[in-house]
């Protein structure tokens, strides 16, 4: 059958098919011709170079994520992100960080820095211990924020306390800390020393 025969058989069939039938089929063929379109517009390029991705310019929280991350850097994030965004953003961590150390849910603050720790060597840091305990008489404001549950707020009082007293003699000092209760204390005990 040639191409003369075929139009006419379509046009026959077309003619024969109530009003309703024809106005869905023209709209599932422009339907189908949208997608089609579609489709070829937002097929994938060539993919983009594993630098350091681009800042989003509406979001409001400018935070430097440094330590064991794969990539380390100034990023920007919506308001509201966490602890865990910000180590998303920088390409996730590393597998030597050690992220139970960090409260993955803690709310960021705009200009804030997040370091995210590694194992530490003797020495390496203020707070650091062989054990990978912090030592709350050594350790900075920073790596007592970065315990589960303790935030800028309550580090700067754990600060205050130990140089208001001498620092800790035993970790049940914590107890003493405004802000620490029995239950956070208890989610601290096996993670500091003193």
């Amino acid at each position: 059958m040639d191409d003369g025969a075929w139009r006419q058989r379509a046009e026959v069939w077309w003619a024969e098919q109530p009003p309703a039938t024809q106005g869905l089929l023209l709209l599932v063929a422009a339907a189908l011709a949208g997608t089609l379109v579609l489709s070829r517009l937002a097929a994938p390029g060539p993919a983009p170079a594993a630098s350091i991705p681009p800042p989003v310019l509406d979001a409001p929280l400018l935070v430097h994520v440094a330590g064991e991350v794969v990539r380390p850097g100034l990023y920007r994030l919506a308001a509201g992100a966490r602890v865990a965004d910000a180590v998303a953003a920088a390409g996730g961590a590393t597998g030597a960080a050690a992220l139970g150390s960090l409260n993955l849910a803690r709310p960021l603050e705009d200009g804030e820095q997040l370091v995210v720790p590694g194992p530490a060597a003797a020495g390496a840091t203020p707070g650091a211990r062989t054990d990978g305990k912090v030592d709350l008489n050594r350790a900075s404001p920073a790596e007592l924020d970065a315990l589960p549950g303790i935030g800028p707020v309550l580090a700067a009082r754990i600060v205050a306390y130990r140089d208001a007293n001498g620092g800790f003699r035993s970790v049940r000092d914590l107890r003493r800390v405004q802000g620490i209760g029995e239950k956070l204390y208890r989610s601290l005990a096996e993670l500091v020393a003193v």
